[in-house]
Order: C-alpha cells, then sequence, then structure tokens
C-alpha cells in the first residue's frame, strides 16, 4: 500500500472499532453524552456491537476490512489493487444494503434484512463511525483502480470522482427517487398505482373550472401560467434595460446597475410584503386613492397580478444580468456590415441582432420560468386563494390535513414542468452556431437602436424603475414606524423588539431576531466554503481530466439546477427522516441542502475559470513530477481565485436569504431568518418583518463589498501601456 491508502485503511478501523457506529439522540460534535452508552450501548462502536451480537449484520463488512489488510505489505500493486478493489467495493455494498434492508419498526427491506440473518431486527440512523467506515471502503476501492492505473494512476483524481459520485448519489438522485417512490406508495409503503392516480388526477390539480364556473382553476395551471407569465415579462424587462444601457445615450445608468444588485441580497418575499404595505388595503397607496379621489380600497393585489409583479420586480434584474452580457456579445461589424449593403436600422436590428439574442433570451426566459415555479415566499403573501404548487406542498407536508403523499405528487408535478423547461430550451435553439466574439479585432460601433425599439424600451423600464425604487424606499421606511399604512410615527420598537442588546450585565442578545439571525450566519458560514470546495473540485475533474462518464457527471453537478427548491425540501423530509440516513432537525441537513442547491455556481464559476487557464500549465507541472493534488493546490487554485471568491460570496448570500428549500427543514433549534420572518408575516407583525429584513440586505450588501474587495483585479504579471520597457544587457560575460 502507498502511505496514503494506509491512512485510509486506519480511518476504516477507526470508524468501525472506536467510533459509535448509530447516531443517537442529542449527538454532537462537541457534546460528550454519547460516552455514557461507549461501547455497548446506544453509542457502541460496529465492531463492539457486532461481537457482543446486539448487531451481528455488522460483522459481514468487517471481515472485507480484514481482506483489505492483506494488501498492506504487499510489494505487487497489481496483487494489492485487486484486494482494495474487491474489499473495498463489496464492505462499501454490505454496509450500505445492510443500512437500507434494516431499519426502524415497519421500515426496511424485510426479504434482504433475512439474508443478513437479522428479520425483525431494528436499527437507528448511520452515525459518525459508519460514515468514516463507508467512506474510507470508497477510497480504498478507488485506491485500487489508481493501482491498476485509472485517470493515469492518479489516486487524488479517482478518489475525487468517487467523493462526488457517493455525494451527488445521496443528496440530489436519492431524495429525488425517494419522491418518485413516496408518490406510488401507500401509507404502509405498498406500492399503489391506484392511489397514485387518484392523486396525480386529482381535480384541485388539474381542473379547468374556472373556464366554465367561478371556481379555481387546478393549482397545476395557476403554476403554470404565473411562470409562463413571469418568464416572459421578465425576459422583456431584462432585454429593454440590456439595450437601452449598452445601445443609447440614457441617463441613470449607474442606478439602474445598482438595481440589479439589490434583488440578489433581498429575501425573496420582502418585495411582496412591500407591495402589501403600498396597495393593500391599509396601504399607502390604497389610503392615498381612497381619500383623494375616491377610489374604494379593494383586494386586488391579492392573487395572480400581486404575486406576478412580486415575481418580476424580484427576477427581471436576473435576466437583465444575462441579457447584458449577451447583447455586448454581439459583433458591431456585422450589424455594420449590414447597413453597409443597405439595410435600415429596424433591418439590421430584426435579421441580425434579434437572431443573435436567441441564447440569451431563452437562458433569460428559462431562469424566469424556473425561478417563478421555485418561489414560495411571494405567493404565500400575496397569493389569496391563487394557490400555486410551491405553497400547496407546504401545507400538504405541515397543514393540519398532513399528506405526504400528495405532497410527493405535487411535488414530482413541478419538477416535470422545470424539466420540461428545460427540454424546450434545448429544443429550441438547437445545435446552430451564435458565436460572434472570436479572436479577430472588432473595433466597430454598435448600431444605435431604431427608434420605436427605443421609445418601446422606455416606456417600460421607467415604469419599472420607479416602482422599484419606491418600493426598497418602502423596505428601508417601515422598519422605522410604527405601521405602515395606519401610523407613521418614528420609532425604534420593531429593531429593537428583533436586535435588542442589554448592556446592564455586560453584553446579552436579548432580541427576539438574534437566534435565528446567528443560526443562519453559522450555517451560511459553515456551508460557502464547502460549496465553492465541492464545485470548484467538480469543475477540475470535468475541465481538466478524461474519464468515463464525465459527461454524466457534468449532467448530474447540473440537476439540482432543475429541481426546484420547494422539490429539494421535501425530497430531503421524504429520504432522510428515516435510517439508514436520519438527519431531519439538525443543522447538518440544512448545511447538505445549501451545498447542493448552490453547487451548480461554483461548477459553472470554476468551468469558467478554467477555460481562461492554458492547460500547458497543468502539463508543465506534471513535466516536473507533480501529481493532480499538487498541480490543483500551487498552479490552478491560484489562478481560480477570482472563481473561488465568487462562489464563496453567493453561496454566503444564497444560504442567508434561501427559503423555499429550507422552509421544510428548519427545527426550533435550528431556525432560520427567512423562516422567522415568513412566521413575522403571517402573525401579522409586518414591522418586525420589515426591519429584519433591512438588516439581511444591509449584512448582504456587506457581503457584495466583501467580493469586490476580495476579487479585485487578478493580477497576471503583464506589463501595463505606459510601463517602461527595462534595459537588456548585450553581450555575454
Amino acid at each position: 500500500m502507498r502511505p496514503a491508502t494506509r491512512l485510509v485503511y486506519l480511518c476504516a478501523w477507526l470508524g468501525f472499532a472506536l467510533l459509535p457506529w448509530y447516531l443517537t439522540e442529542g449527538m454532537s460534535l462537541t457534546g460528550l453524552d454519547w460516552l455514557a452508552g461507549y461501547p455497548l450501548g446506544k453509542a457502541g462502536s460496529g465492531l463492539a456491537l457486532g461481537l457482543a451480537g446486539e448487531a451481528r449484520w455488522l460483522l459481514p463488512g468487517g471481515a472485507m476490512l480484514l481482506l483489505a489488510g492483506l494488501a498492506w505489505p504487499r510489494q505487487d500493486e497489481q496483487r494489492a489493487a485487486s484486494i482494495l478493489i474487491w474489499a473495498g467495493a463489496a464492505g462499501f455494498a454490505l454496509f450500505f444494503l445492510q443500512g437500507f434492508a434494516i431499519g426502524l419498526k415497519g421500515q426496511g427491506i424485510p426479504w434482504l434484512a433475512s439474508l443478513f440473518g437479522s428479520a425483525g431486527a431494528t436499527q437507528r440512523g448511520m452515525g459518525p463511525g459508519a460514515f468514516l467506515t463507508i467512506i474510507s471502503l470508497l477510497l480504498m476501492m478507488c485506491h485500487g483502480l489508481a493501482y491498476r492505473g485509472f485517470c493515469r494512476g492518479d489516486v487524488f483524481t479517482t478518489s475525487t470522482i468517487g467523493l462526488l459520485v457517493l455525494l451527488i448519489g445521496l443528496f440530489i438522485f436519492f431524495p429525488v427517487v425517494t419522491i418518485l417512490k413516496g408518490a406510488v406508495v401507500d401509507s404502509a409503503g405498498r406500492p399503489d398505482f391506484g392511489a397514485f392516480a387518484d392523486r396525480f388526477f386529482d381535480s384541485s390539480i388539474w381542473g379547468l373550472g374556472c373556464l366554465t364556473a367561478d371556481v379555481s382553476c387546478g393549482v397545476a395551471w395557476n403554476t403554470l401560467i404565473l411562470a409562463v407569465l413571469c418568464g416572459f415579462l421578465t425576459t422583456l424587462f431584462g432585454l429593454a434595460s440590456a439595450l437601452l444601457i449598452l445601445r443609447t445615450g440614457m441617463p441613470g445608468k449607474t442606478m439602474m446597475k445598482a438595481l440589479t444588485v439589490l434583488p440578489i441580497i433581498t429575501p425573496p418575499f420582502v418585495i411582496g410584503l412591500a407591495l402589501i404595505l403600498l396597495f393593500g388595503r391599509t396601504g399607502m397607496v390604497s389610503n392615498l386613492l381612497y381619500e383623494w379621489v375616491d377610489v374604494p380600497r379593494s383586494r386586488w393585489i391579492y392573487g395572480l397580478p400581486g404575486v406576478l409583479i412580486a415575481q418580476v420586480l424580484a427576477f427581471a434584474p436576473i435576466a437583465f444580468l444575462v441579457l447584458i452580457g449577451v447583447v455586448q456579445g454581439i459583433s458591431p461589424s456585422l450589424e455594420e456590415a449590414s447597413q453597409t449593403l443597405g439595410a435600415h436600422r429596424w433591418e439590421t436590428f430584426s435579421t441580425i441582432t434579434w437572431p443573435l439574442l436567441r441564447p440569451g433570451i431563452a437562458n433569460a426566459f428559462l431562469l424566469g420560468f424556473v425561478e417563478s415555479m421555485a418561489d414560495f415566499g411571494n405567493p404565500l403573501v400575496l397569493g389569496g386563494n391563487f394557490e400555486v404548487l410551491s405553497t400547496k406542498i407546504f401545507f400538504a407536508v405541515v397543514g393540519a390535513a398532513h399528506n405526504e403523499g400528495q405532497a410527493a405528487v405535487l411535488a414530482l408535478v413541478l419538477l416535470a414542468f422545470t424539466l420540461g423547461a428545460f427540454w424546450l430550451q434545448h429544443s429550441w435553439l438547437g445545435k446552430k452556431s451564435y458565436t460572434t466574439v472570436t479572436g479577430k479585432g472588432d473595433a466597430g460601433l454598435a448600431t444605435p437602436l431604431p427608434r420605436r425599439v427605443s421609445w418601446i424600451s422606455t416606456l417600460l423600464v421607467v415604469p419599472w424603475v420607479a416602482l422599484t425604487v419606491v418600493i426598497y424606499i418602502i423596505i428601508v421606511i417601515g422598519g422605522f414606524v410604527k405601521s405602515m399604512g395606519r401610523d407613521y410615527t418614528p420609532t425604534l420598537e420593531h429593531f429593537l423588539t428583533g436586535f435588542r442588546i442589554d448592556f446592564s450585565r455586560g453584553m446579552h442578545f436579548e432580541g427576539a431576531a438574534w437566534d435565528s439571525f446567528f443560526t443562519t450566519v453559522k450555517l451560511a458560514a459553515i456551508s460557502a466554503p464547502i460549496t465553492a470546495l465541492i464545485g470548484l473540485l467538480a469543475a477540475y475533474l470535468l475541465k481538466r481530466q478524461t474519464f468515463h462518464g464525465r459527461g454524466a457527471l457534468e449532467f448530474s453537478t447540473m440537476l439540482s439546477f432543475a429541481i426546484p427548491g420547494t422539490v429539494l425540501g421535501v425530497a430531503y423530509i421524504l429520504a432522510f427522516n428515516v435510517p439508514p440516513i436520519e438527519m431531519t432537525g439538525t443543522g447538518i441537513i440544512l448545511v447538505i441542502a445549501f451545498v447542493f442547491r448552490n453547487m451548480p455556481v461554483g461548477v459553472r464559476s470554476g468551468i469558467a475559470g478554467l477555460s481562461q487557464i492554458d492547460k500547458s500549465l497543468d502539463e508543465a507541472s506534471a513535466t516536473l513530477s507533480a501529481r493532480s493534488f499538487t498541480t490543483l493546490w500551487r498552479v490552478v487554485l491560484p489562478l481560480l481565485r477570482p472563481a473561488l471568491v465568487a462562489a464563496l460570496v453567493y453561496s454566503f448570500v444564497r444560504a442567508m436569504t434561501a427559503v423555499s428549500a429550507v422552509i421544510f427543514l428548519v427545527s426550533a433549534e435550528y431556525n432560520l431568518a427567512t423562516a422567522y420572518i415568513v412566521g413575522r408575516v403571517e402573525a401579522g407583525e409586518f414591522g418586525l418583518a420589515i426591519a429584519y429584513s433591512s438588516v439581511l440586505i444591509v449584512v448582504m450588501a456587506l457581503g457584495i463589498m466583501l467580493i469586490q474587495f476580495g476579487v479585485g483585479e487578478r493580477k497576471l504579471g503583464r506589463r501595463s501601456a505606459d510601463t517602461k520597457a527595462a534595459p537588456v544587457a548585450v553581450g555575454g560575460g
């Protein structure tokens, strides 16, 4: 064995013989209460419990550890490789199979449990010992494959691939499969396709009574109509803004660019809350209209109009960020060539510019569509009687009529809509080439917009920008007055209720919001580096390594982006509420949800960064006998610093403002800021909710400032044009 393999082997025995095999109640990384049941109690090791007869089914996996030990003294790597591959794979499979076969009473797989000689037995979820042993066995198998020459014999590469496949399989594919299973089984866990058909074709999902009678349409049609309208309008506003900023001399461009950052650092439902304070029955605008022109107060803001306005305001800046890059990438020389041939501005725009915008338009629409599908906060705040899938799933899980099977069916419909949108986008773009940026010089000037396009864009953008500014003014002011729309007396009561600090006996955080705030910051700070690490490792493998299944791995890393947060939350509840992986109610499940929800951003950032780094640098490092880990650590990672910092800050910001995926996963001990704000909104405490949201916006703004300060301008040792040339010595010596 190589030294790294011996270390992995020792870790496997550490997990099997010394660490607690099962996850016991109250177990934490810092607490030592589990020692009371060590080594044969609830916190006993796998070896001790197996030898004592309390968990005999663990001993076959332990035998594979003994078999793997035969490779320790061998000098012949090929024989050692065979032992490591077979012992690692067999041990890994045995531990995982018994974990799924033997569970709580009424759970598990009885026929498989009987093969382990443990019919009728029960066991709790896997603990630290089980996870360390299983991961070590997987790594031993990967090391054996490296000994056989896989991935050019590089142990680091094979091990990283193995770990990524395990993590993606556990925390993306397994939950999705669990949703599919939960949709087709009854309460006893038996397949019941009749019950699935009844749930799936229920009139509350697909009903069209709104076309023939005064009743609501099915929740699926509501969600689809809302998503299509949101995708269309966000793309329209984003495109109009991008064209005005890049193709006209309009004033206020700096302010418009600043407005693209604010929705990223704003909790998703805060805009909906601000709309209520403006246009609700007691809102500021509603009161003014009633007092000045006698317009009666109404509830028009609750339902499709209000949710749509809130989503467009929240997601249009994202479409703008996508489209401004696409507009910048259109080669001016193509438009100049069109005008040289006698085309007018409108003809040039319609035949040259517009077709080249197709990729950006498709991606912007897709983002708006998916974000609308996944949005939970705005429909909860403004939906009224207008139900969408995300809120319907929420009430199916946490409502009085608790129905996990119905939640699974609704999540399946939502996932099908999202994946269908991805497929339609791919089909619309086809395999046509839209490349306009090449290595050749392109000093042409972009063609000014046709007059009609400029006027239409202005008429669209000005009201949108004005309303966005008013919304954020309301967000700022709302926390400093007693009650928006009723009592505008200045006060700090809301901030003191949430964030009071008592200095009379030292520093005591007495505000009601401190616990959720500190928990959110802590979990976001833990998840951000893990997200960036996994994302950049995956990007390095996909961009720099060649191995079978690379395309499938790349698709898998992006799958979590296609899964709406609501679906992911329900999937995690169904998958990780029972053994063998039991994590609900803990901080670990929240960290994992953050990591795998935001991982695609790290992957794409890393791939984009690696695309700019010449592969010859890796080859030069390999020529000097450096292995891939050394090359990654000392050559590639320093050059990926911008991508690393971007992934870190993005994942931190998204973890701080996430709501749809984690609303199902929070607990009394691990309550998050967004869940706390939703609770205040439901209780009618709008002032406290606005004040807390303002604090989060400030914290996120500081995060944006940190990313700008941390990334800066990458220094590559290039000489600027005004740098004086150093004198060159001529001659030998």
